[in-house]
């Protein structure tokens, strides 16, 4: 380092040299060290190395390695700028174990030795300020926090300090007014105090006073202040005196401003309809009562009091005390019943005032548990004396009433009885044609003649009634009573004998052509209607029955039409049908087999049969499909095409399904206990069951394993629409570990995204598809299709129908996973599942169809 000219040195590395000067360094209170050209230390007192914890200059780093990261860069900066009386700089030393500390350094570059020896290339001096620093930080680290949770509460800072003349007003103080963090404040009282509502000016003046003189060393005091966008908003202020000149007045004042209109909105709000409830509830005479249930302490309001009839306020017994001796015990029990289920209760009784006077009451009470914890009854009692006698002098009357009454509706019925006519379409009603059709029949029965009597229905009147309104119904209605006035010859009678239906009357020897007749009745109604622009479509169909001579029975007549409306209807609609004997025997057998059904369900002989399911490559047995099966008494095991027509119409079939499902869960489980490796049973739903609500209620109430069961639902089922109910018990099967399976595959519509959509875990591919696979080509490529398509939406394919050998070799060689047919079993009770299991017969005779079969024949007689 260059020495300049005239400079003195002080000898700082020898002690010898300069004894006086060292000595007054060693005790001094401020640090210092010397730093050489290399940036070493090498020489500091003790002041310098007491921080740092170091018992010399050896145990001390290079002096820039000392000072922490954090300064570095503040280091550089003040070494450059040494200059005699420059400010201390704020810095960082880092001890050995890492912490650090404060002080305020100064870096003075110090004159040259004499004789051209080198001295230290520049001397720091320090000030240890570490605790005061830290002081400093942590007092604005609290100043920081404390602003922090003023501005989160929302309560605005200001500060009067009148010594100084200082006013200060935080950013949240200005936020509840709308103010900018510049907007300039105005000082002055008079000036600020045109902000404040002209109804609070009073108020405020005598607050603010009350502050500066003293009065009020603390104070909390509301009032509204004009917002900057123009409304007035509530501001509640707390102020306290923080210091006191020495004339003892207050010489600085500091609070807070806390923006308080939704309070004040509220309280408003609760004070309005606390004077509406009491307008309320004087203008009704309405008593309130509250009761403590622990104590039983109760208190009554005025009117309360005024009802029961009571001159000063009534003790905790006073209510049962007052209730009349033969409602005492019924309305206590009410009150104790609506207690113990804590619930609320309407009461009714009688009371007995003091002057003896009895009155009628009607009450409600509604139970609650209060914030400390504490059950309590609040309600509500008011006077209906007035009403219950009312009731009463209206009942009197209304007995009066019923007795002048019955005379009057005689003569009503007779008035009605004239009325034979249907009021929109002016045909004869049915008691008309009840009237009509008995003199017709002794008519003719007295000549001989024929008396056919058509029934007819309307087709469709429901969807046009329900869409386009029951002005459109009764358009059509008109409509078709025109079309049968049209057809109506000189001996017809024609009648609507209530909604869409009519009866058409023919009589007379000649006699029409009945099919005839029927044909351009269907072939009219069939016809359009416009109505108000829409073009409404709907048909009929007819039930024909016909009687001549003696043995002509109007009543039964009518009864026969109404059954061959019924078949038309069920076969097709839009067509007629004529009564014959073969219905009337279909009737009579079909009510016996009804009467038989339901008897069987209530002897539950509803059972399930089984017909196995293999594995396909190794025909292992997988599991088996439930079958319904009637054990009818005198008929014996039926297939369900026997009864399950009859059994719809009854609407029992759901119950049959349950017996049968609860009896399949009871075999499967004895043969899970027996280890027949039958792993999975299937049971088919019908449309009608899976659109029952109860449906989900029942399946969780029977003991079902998850994944032990699947359900098969036809491929015409999925494809619908499905609505709400469908939905949610198709996923309560789901929840429940129920499989979904779709039968008969490939007899509906079935898409891709129908199958994606339901996600089923098989399909079976019906019967009709499987059986030509041994001799279509084309066939076997359309099962290789559709088990492909399995296969790549991972879903297992069933074959059913599986017949003969060859079938069971092409199935497995396409690669079905599951076969179902009589070429390996055909469907068999329960008792005989475990034998059949432990022969393995099906195994051989999947290559000889016959000694299967007749095998099985064995084992189902045994």
């Amino acid at each position: 380092m260059a020495k300049p000219s005239g400079s003195t040195s002080i000898p700082v590395r020898e002690a010898d040299r300069a004894p006086s000067h060292r000595h007054l360094l060693d005790r001094s209170g401020f640090g210092y060290a010397a730093i050489d050209g290399q940036g070493r230390i090498v020489e500091a007192n003790a002041a310098f190395l007491r921080p740092f914890g170091a018992a010399g200059i050896a145990d001390l780093p290079p002096f820039e390695e000392a000072v922490s990261p954090k300064d570095r860069a503040v280091l550089s900066v003040a070494r450059q700028s040494r200059l005699p009386g420059q400010t201390p700089w704020e810095l960082r030393f880092r001890r050995a174990d890492g912490s650090e500390f404060w002080v305020l350094a100064s870096f003075i570059e110090p004159p040259f030795l004499p004789g051209g020896e080198d001295g230290p290339a520049l001397i720091v001096q320090t000030v240890d300020v570490d605790e005061r620093k830290r002081n400093a930080l942590e007092l604005a680290e609290r100043e920081s926090r404390w602003n922090h949770a003023l501005e989160s509460a929302g309560q605005g800072v200001w500060d009067h300090d009148f010594t100084r003349g200082d006013l200060f007003y935080s950013r949240q103080w200005r936020a509840i007014r709308g103010l900018k963090p510049e907007d300039p404040i105005e000082p002055a009282l008079e000036s600020w105090i045109k902000t404040v509502h002209p109804d609070d000016h009073a108020h405020v003046r005598e607050q603010i006073r009350r502050q500066e003189t003293g009065e009020a060393p603390f104070s909390v005091f509301a009032y509204r202040e004009k917002h900057r966008d123009g409304h007035w908003v509530w501001i509640e202020s707390r102020g306290a005196v923080v210091e006191y000149g020495p004339d003892g007045k207050p010489s600085r004042i500091a609070g807070t401003d806390t923006d308080i209109t939704e309070r004040k909105e509220a309280e408003e709000r609760l004070a309005h309809m606390s004077r509406r409830l009491e307008l309320a509830l004087g203008i009704s005479n309405i008593g309130v009562f509250e009761v403590n249930l622990r104590t039983g302490e109760s208190k009554w309001d005025d009117r309360m009091i005024e009802m029961y009839g009571f001159a000063a306020t009534p003790d905790d017994d006073a209510w049962e005390a007052a209730l009349h001796p033969e409602d005492r015990a019924r309305a206590r029990e009410r009150v104790a019943q609506a207690v113990a289920q804590r619930r609320d209760f309407a009461n009714e009784f009688r009371i007995v005032r003091g002057d003896g006077e009895i009155r009628h009451i009607r009450g409600r009470a509604a139970y609650y548990v209060d914030l400390a914890g504490v059950p309590r009854l609040i309600g509500a009692n008011w006077d209906v004396t007035e009403d219950v006698r009312l009731q009463e002098e209206l009942q009197r009357a209304k007995v009066l009433a019923e007795a002048r009454n019955r005379e009057l509706e005689a003569a009503k019925e007779r008035i009605e009885y004239t009325a034979l006519h249907d009021h929109l379409t002016g045909l004869p009603n049915r008691r008309f044609l009840d009237e009509t059709i008995e003199a017709a029949a002794v008519r003719a029965r007295e000549n001989g003649d024929r008396l056919a009597v058509l029934h007819i229905d309307l087709d469709r009147f429901k969807e046009i009634n329900d869409t386009l309104g029951h002005l459109a119904g009764d358009r059509m209605l008109m409509h078709a009573a025109g079309v049968l006035n049209a057809l109506k010859g000189p001996s017809d009678f024609v009648a609507r004998i209530g909604g869409d239906e009519f009866v058409f009357l023919s009589q007379g020897s000649g006699g029409r052509n009945l099919a005839t007749l029927a044909e351009e009745i269907v072939e009219a109604m069939r016809k359009p209607v416009l109505f108000e622009g829409h073009v409404c479509r709907f048909g009929a169909s007819v039930g024909i029955a016909s009687q001549s001579g003696a043995t002509i029975d109007p009543r039964q007549l009518l009864v026969n039409a109404d059954l061959a409306l019924y078949r038309a209807k069920n076969r097709g609609r839009s067509r007629h049908e004529f009564f014959t004997s073969d219905i009337q025997a279909q009737i009579i057998v079909n009510k016996q087999t009804a009467d038989e059904i339901l008897t069987g369900i209530e002897q539950r002989r509803f059972l399930p049969w089984y017909q196995p399911q293999f594995c396909a490559r190794t025909l292992d047995i997988v599991g088996v499909e439930t079958l319904a099966r009637w054990d009818h008494p005198t008929r014996g095991i039926l297939a369900p095409d026997a009864f399950l027509k009859i059994a719809e119409d009854l609407g029992c079939v759901a119950t049959i399904d349950r017996i049968v499902l609860e009896r399949s869960l009871s075999d499967f489980a004895e043969w899970k206990a027996l280890g027949l490796g039958i792993n999975k049973i299937s049971a088919n739903v019908s449309s009608k069951r899976l659109h029952d609500p109860d449906l989900a209620r029942s399946l969780r109430s029977l003991d079902i394993q998850p994944k032990s069961v699947s359900f098969e639902l036809l491929e015409s089922i999925f494809l619908d629409d499905c609505d709400r109910v469908v939905l949610e018990n198709l996923a309560e099967m789901r929840r429940l570990g129920i499989d979904i399976e779709i039968d008969d595959f490939g007899t509906g519509h079935a898409s891709i995204v129908s199958l994606l959509k339901l996600s089923p875990r098989r399909l079976k591919i019906d019967r009709e598809i499987v059986k030509p696979v041994n001799r279509s080509p084309g066939q076997r490529k359309l099962v290789g299709t559709i088990i492909e398509i399995g296969r790549s939406l991972n879903i297992e394919v069933v074959a059913e129908g599986v017949e003969t050998p060859s079938h069971v070799a092409i199935l497995r060689d396409l690669g079905c996973d599951v076969l179902q047919g009589y070429a390996l079993a055909r469907p068999i009770p329960a008792a005989a599942i475990p034998d059949f299991v432990a022969r393995q017969e099906w195994r051989s005779a999947a290559g000889n169809v016959c000694d299967i079969q007749a095998e099985l024949r064995r084992s189902v007689a045994r």
